[in-house]
Order: structure tokens, then sequence, then C-alpha cells
């Protein structure tokens, strides 16, 4: 039984199996307050043992025991508290006990929680509370095995004020009425980081039998069409790796705070507003999030080293959902702009930052969050399609999916499972394919899979010729998708801009005013890079509206690069933070206190 470096818990002699969580959202004070009970399974059947357990910034009560009757007062201890691990909370088992009973109350500045006053809502009339658990914030509002190689079940009880709805990655009820008093159960084992909690002013609509969005009174019609196509999405992916496990698949639309573009949480995924862009052009992360359901939720990585192992298949799986739906030119688009921004992360990166199977000792999991894991992963998965063949790679990833369903794994175990059911089975393709290489060195391998696109190609012509001197009015853009403005803008990064050419460029296109989130942020880059003034107001507005870190990295690292710039991103930071997400403030604070302009 290997070690998660990022967990104190030791699963291999006692392991959680089921939690039952009973807690009030008190939203006056932004804590949650109640009790977690935790049946337990030892690896030895007689024996005290020690369960710990992992917390972070946690106030405990009382705990109690029960051997199968009453519950009854126990001894516990907690340790000392490291800045990324948290503290761990130790509890003697005496032999029979089955069951753990912590009573809490979580911290105001818990990390994986966030409390929004109404004027940081849509609604602007209600206050709204979620979680976000990945990597390892669980650990700051439940005390649990918070290890992603640790599976359980759970079942909930949560009290919030009666005109609020509270969701969680669990069975949820849309025609539950709002009263105040909510019950949820969770039947699959699941991993820590994939339990989730929202509570707010929520309204739902159906997408198709067994999908739906929930999103505040102002957000959840546009929503809902632009989501329209989930239950294709669901029929896409099972036509090619199975069937969806969850019952459910929902999407919960948060405030535009949400640290990220999506999270996976089961039976309920969180999206960020960002991609509401009114034309469907940005819900591949729909399709990156439902395919979480097969490579994340399903098959697991064991340790944060493997995060690879849920993105890189995650990312593959969302390029094929998108081919099946929207055609393979829109695929590849999206796959060329990915290899992009990984390519900027490697030139960026130090060696060791560029390997799949990442070493994190020492390290917060959130540092692995990179393109490396989401691309560098897909590549090598779309590479050895690419050498295999579709129909039999397909037949290899159900066959793994099947194998390993409800279950966490290593690299390493992957490794084994590839080598007999794929590799060795075809010795001259497997020659042609450095696996050891792919995952344990750094760049990417020779004889990468090489997306195109002949969108893009046309686009880089249209960007030469104006950067050249043509005129605004003569590039041909009325039929561009977000991904070719993408492409268009990042032809520029390397290649400068004066303020004139940019001013041209806004004027006929008005790309300073875009309601484009993908779009404003790259166009804002350029602007900052350019120093283009007049977007100077709308960089504010954009870094103090918006929470998510793909985009607010870029931009402070790009002022950070100026003396100028870097007093301006910590005048706009002592603003923005306390409309940040805890991981967002604590990842911009990092980048300002160490001058880092690389993001």
């Amino acid at each position: 039984m290997f070690q998660d470096i990022h967990s104190y818990s030791e699963p291999g002699k006692v392991r959680v199996r089921h939690i039952e969580l009973d807690l009030e959202v008190l939203f006056e004070r932004k804590v949650l307050r109640g009790s977690a009970t935790l049946s337990v399974e030892r690896s030895l059947r007689d024996g005290n043992v020690t369960l710990t357990l992992d917390t972070r910034d946690l106030s405990i009560e009382r705990v109690e025991v029960s051997d199968g009757g009453r519950f009854r007062p126990s001894r516990f201890e907690l340790g000392a508290q490291d800045k990324i691990l948290g503290a761990p909370l130790r509890i003697p088992l005496p032999s029979g006990v089955e069951k753990v009973r912590v009573h809490y109350e979580t911290s105001p500045q818990a990390s994986g929680l966030q409390w929004l006053e109404p004027a940081q809502t849509a609604g602007r009339k209600h206050p709204f509370l979620f979680t976000q658990s990945q990597a390892i914030h669980a650990r700051s509002w439940v005390p649990l095995q918070d290890s992603p190689a640790v599976r359980f079940t759970y079942e909930a009880r949560v009290r919030t004020p009666t005109h609020l709805r509270a969701l969680m990655s669990a069975e949820n009820d849309p025609a539950a009425p709002r009263s105040g008093d909510y019950r949820f159960r969770m039947p699959q084992p699941i991993p820590s980081y994939l339990m989730a909690l929202a509570v707010g002013d929520l309204e739902f609509r159906a997408l198709g039998k067994r999908s739906g969005v929930y999103a505040e009174p102002p957000v959840v019609a546009a929503a809902a069409r632009e989501f329209e196509d989930t239950e294709r999405m669901i029929e896409a992916i099972e036509e090619l790796y199975g069937p969806y496990l969850w019952g459910r698949f929902d999407i919960l639309v948060l405030p535009p705070s949400f640290p990220f573009g999506g999270m996976e949480n089961p039976r309920l995924t969180f999206a960020t507003p960002t991609i509401l862009a009114g034309d469907k052009s940005l819900i591949s992360l729909v399709s990156h999030e439902l395919a979480h359901s097969w490579s994340g939720n399903l098959v697991t990585n064991a340790t944060w080293s493997d995060f690879w192992l849920n993105e890189g298949f995650t990312t593959y799986i969302e390029s094929r959902i998108q081919e099946r739906l929207y055609g393979r030119e829109r695929a590849e688009m999206e796959a060329m702009l990915g290899k992009q921004a990984l390519e900027k992360d490697l030139k960026e990166f130090p060696p060791s930052d560029q390997i799949l199977h990442i070493n994190l000792a020492g390290r917060d999991p959130d540092d692995a969050v990179t393109e490396v894991p989401y691309v560098k992963g897909m590549l090598f998965l779309r590479t050895l399609e690419e050498a295999y063949g579709r129909e039999r790679f397909d037949a290899f990833l159900r066959g793994y999916f099947q194998q390993f369903a409800f279950q966490s794994i290593t690299t390493g175990r992957f490794i084994q499972y590839l080598r007999a059911n794929l590799l060795d089975k075809d010795p001259a393709a497997a020659a042609r394919i450095p696996v050891e290489e792919w995952i344990y060195q750094p760049g990417l391998p020779a004889g990468a899979a090489e997306p195109r696109s002949d969108a893009f190609v046309k686009v880089a012509r249209q960007a030469e010729a104006w950067h050249a001197g043509a005129s605004a009015s003569s590039l041909d853009t009325a039929k561009w998708t977000t991904q070719e403005w993408l492409h268009f803008l990042r032809y520029f990064e390397e290649r400068p801009l004066s303020a004139t050419r940019m001013a041209e460029l806004d004027a006929r296109f008005r790309l300073t005013s875009t309601r484009n989130a993908e779009i404003a942020a790259q166009w804002l880059l350029l602007a900052v890079r350019y120093q283009y003034r007049p977007a100077d107001a709308r960089l504010e507005e954009f870094l103090t509206g918006v929470g998510r870190r793909k985009f607010l990295k870029p931009l402070y690292a790009e002022l950070l690069k100026t003396p100028q710039g870097a007093a301006r991103a910590r005048a706009i930071f002592s603003k923005a933070r306390p409309g940040y997400h805890p991981i967002t403030a604590a990842t911009v604070a990092a980048m300002l206190e160490k001058g880092d302009s690389k993001p």
C-alpha cells in the first residue's frame, strides 16, 4: 500500500467507507456547524488502532465512538498545523468500534468554502455558498481521509435559510420544495475531492431525461439554451465507452468568482458562467466535465502525482465528443489551441514541471493544475490512437473503464494495464511509442500527435497580411468562431502591435467590450503587453469581476513584467480580493509576493 504524501490518513490500517453529514449553514457567521459520522473498516478485525483524519482550520468540539450501540465520548488529538496539509486529527479506536462522530465547526476562512454576499451574485438579493474540494480542500469543511485513494459513499442532512436551495454532489430532487431542511444520498463510492455543496437562490431547467441545469433566476434560461446539447453528449460518450453510471448529469452554474472553468462533482457538475457565450462556442467545458464521469470520477488518480490519469484522459474524450457533435474541424481547432497553451507552458516551466507523473513532494497539489497533465496527457493518448487505430484504441479504453470502475489507480498500474492490453498485442506499433519518455521525461517526445486545422491556416494568413499593413476592414471575420478569434489574437503574442494598430482592430471589432470571456482575456493580455491604454478600465473590470484562475494568472503575470504594471496589479488585487475564492486569492497573492511573472 502506497502512502499519499498529501494526506495524514493511513487507510492501509483503517479506512473510511461511509460518511453521514449533519450540517447547518450559518451565513451570518460564514461557517458550517454540525457533525460527520464516519463508518470505518479495519485491516485487522481485532486490536486497538488509531484513525487519522485530515483537517484544515476546523474547530473540533468533541468526538464520539460507537461499537454498534450508543455513542460515547472519545479522546482525540489535533496535531500541529502544516501550511499545505493542515492538521491531523487522531482518534483512538478500541477493538469493536465501527463508527466515529466528530462534532465541529468550519472557519470563516476555510479554503474550500466561498461565502458570497448578495451583491456578488447574479440576482443580488440572496447570499450564496459553494465548495471547492479539489485538490485537498475537502478537509477544510469535513474531517475525513482526504486522499483520492480513499472512496466512500455518503449521506447528508443540510439545514439552510428556508428561502434558499441546497444541492450536493449526490441525488438531488429538482422538485424538492424549499424547506430549509434537505437530505442527500450518494450511493456510489467517491473520493473526497468530489464532495460538493452549494446553497443559493437556485432554479432548475430540464435538459433531457437525465440532465438539467441549476442557476440563479437571471441566468437559468440562458444556461439552459447554451447547454441544450447535453443529452446528446451523454449518448455520444456512452456509444464510445460504456453506460453512464451516475444516474443524473446536472450542471450548476455558479457566480463568476468560481476559480475554475468547471468541477466534475458527480451528478452535479459545477460550471463557471464565463462559458455562457450565447453561441455554444465554449461548451467544450461541458464535454470535459461530462467525460470525467468516466475518467476521474469512475477511474480515479490514486495520488495527485497521477493527476494526468484524470485530466489527460478527460481532455482526449472531450475532443472525441466535440468531434461527434460539432465536427472534426471544431475538435481540431480546440486541440490546436490546447497545444499552443501547452507549448507556452513548456517554454516557461522547469523540466520537473513538464512531466506527466509529476513530483509534488513538499508542494501544494494545486500546483499540478497546468496544461501539462491536460494537453500533454491528451496528446499521449492521441498518439496511441494514431499508432493503433481508433477501433482498437476505443476498445482498449472501454475495457480500461470497465476494469477499474470505482477504483483509484496509480500511473504504474495504468502502465501495466497498457502493456498487457494494448502495447504487447502489437509490438511493431508499440516500438513507435516511448511510453517511459512520455510519462517520466520533460517536454514532448518526437512523433507526438499533431492536431491540424485548415481553418487556422486561413486565419493565420489573414493575421499575417494585417500585421504587414493591410487594413482591419480587409479581415473577413464574419463566420469566425471563438476558436478562430483566439488563434488570430494569439498570433500577435510574439509579434508586437502599436497602440494605433490595436485601436484600429478595436474600432472595427469592439474587442475591448466583448462579453466573450475567452476572447476578452486574450485581447486584454495583448492590451497589457503593448500598453493599449483604452482597455485599462475593461482590464480592471475583468480582473475584479471574474475569479477564474485560467484568465487571472496570465493577466496578473503580464502586469508583473513592468514596475508600473506591478503597482497596478497590487492596486487591482486589493480591490478584487474580497470577491475572489480563497484558492484564487492565494494564487494571486503568492504571485504578487514573489513578483512572479510566470503564470
